[in-house]
């Protein structure tokens, strides 16, 4: 037989296939680090659970999990596991999977499934430093200037009990003392610190007087709708943007959605459907979009000590 100029020379092809066996009769007395890494924690009616199957449990149970010390929670899982073989197994016996309403369900996790992982895809191939950076940009360039006001205050139910911390104020009563003892505000136990807010983040009533206040300065009593209100402004300032890591894991999120949010708008451009379930009008003047994506915050103060915003 005449040997093709491509072909390793018979004699060559010998040796090497000599030395892959003797390296598989070496390797035949070690364990196999693959499966090593993914060990079997288990056997049911001989059916393997491995490490990987318990990794994967863990994700799709989720919250249910979140308490559980980690030895905890692998034990819960493995129990888990079990039981899903051997039930499934059962339910198999039963003829189940024959049964119609059971392929629907199933044909159903399955697109999913397919949706989920597609997305995931998407989502973390479209979060590059680069377009996070942007984002971050944008965002930062109509925060910086803005003005920006710190204020405490005192929260009451009536214009007379207002009017009376007032008095006492005047006399000179600590203001942060007198929100611990008085004001029903939720943040009255950080005398009444409201920390750092813009115009449009306090109803119209408190904003107007908050931002007119000097820093130092005690303001008459201010009616809205949540009581009568005596305010203090501490600081005023520019607002800033916070740094790029303080925020990048919310960027990354608003990201990631919007890409996914955008690759589905794409390719429903280029199908084919039809609403079965309304007139063709108005299916075609109210079609079924993705979820909206909500634009991210660059910085937002904290919601439990400001019962003022809107």
């Amino acid at each position: 037989m005449t040997s093709s100029p491509l072909d390793p020379k018979p004699r060559l092809r010998f040796g090497l296939a000599c030395a892959a066996l003797t390296g598989c009769l070496l390797l035949a007395g070690l364990p196999a680090r693959a499966q090593d890494a993914d060990p079997v924690l288990a056997k049911v009616n001989g059916q393997e659970i491995r490490q990987s199957d318990v990794a994967i449990a863990e994700e799709e149970l989720g919250p249910s999990l979140a308490q559980m010390d980690p030895a905890t929670k692998t034990d819960n899982v493995l129990s888990f596991l079990i039981d899903l073989k051997i039930v499934a197994k059962a339910a198999e016996d039963k003829k189940i999977a024959d049964r119609e309403d059971f392929k629907a369900k199933l044909a159903f996790a399955r697109n999913r499934l397919l949706m989920d992982n597609l997305l995931a895809v998407e989502g973390k191939a479209a979060t590059t430093d680069a377009a996070m950076k942007k984002v971050y940009d944008d965002a930062a360039k109509q925060i910086t200037g803005e003005t920006e006001v710190r204020a405490r205050h005192i929260l009451v139910e009536t214009e007379d009990e207002a009017k009376a911390i007032e008095d006492e104020l005047k006399k000179g009563a600590d203001f942060a003392e007198l929100a611990k003892k008085k004001s029903k505000d939720p943040g009255a136990s950080d005398g009444g610190d409201l920390g750092f807010f813009t115009k449009d983040q306090m109803v119209p009533e408190f904003s107007s007087v908050a931002f007119a206040l000097e820093p130092g300065k005690i303001s008459d009593p201010v009616k809205s709708q949540f009581g009568w209100h005596i305010i203090k402004v501490e600081e005023k300032r520019n607002r800033k943007a916070p740094d790029f890591a303080q925020v990048k894991a919310q960027i990354e999120t608003y990201v990631t959605r919007k890409a996914q949010a955008d690759y589905v708008t794409k390719l429903r451009e280029t199908a084919k459907i039809e609403r079965l379930d309304k007139p063709a009008e108005a299916a075609k003047a109210d079609p079924a979009k993705p979820a909206e994506v909500a634009k991210p915050e660059a910085a937002k103060p904290d919601a439990a000590k400001t019962p003022a915003k809107k």
